[in-house]
C-alpha cells in the first residue's frame, strides 16, 4: 500500500515539474519576442531621429545660403 501511494505520489510531482518546465519555456518565448519587437521598435525610433537630425541640418544650410 505504501509503494502505491509513493508511486501516485511521484507520479503527481513528475506533472507539476513537466507543467512548470513547460510554463517556464512559454514565459521565455514571450519574452524574447518581447525584446526582438522592442530593438525593432528601438531601431524605428533611431531612424526617425536621425531624419529629424537631417532635415534640421538641410534647414539651417538654406537659411544660411539666404543670408548671403
Amino acid at each position: 500500500m505504501r509503494r502505491f501511494i509513493f508511486v501516485i505520489a511521484a507520479a503527481a510531482l513528475a506533472g507539476c515539474g513537466v507543467e512548470t518546465a513547460s510554463t517556464a519555456a512559454t514565459a521565455a518565448a514571450l519574452k524574447k519576442q518581447e525584446l526582438e519587437q522592442s530593438k525593432k521598435t528601438l531601431g524605428q525610433a533611431q531612424q526617425k531621429i536621425g531624419q529629424a537630425m537631417e532635415q534640421v541640418q538641410q534647414s539651417q544650410q538654406s537659411r544660411e545660403a539666404a543670408e548671403k
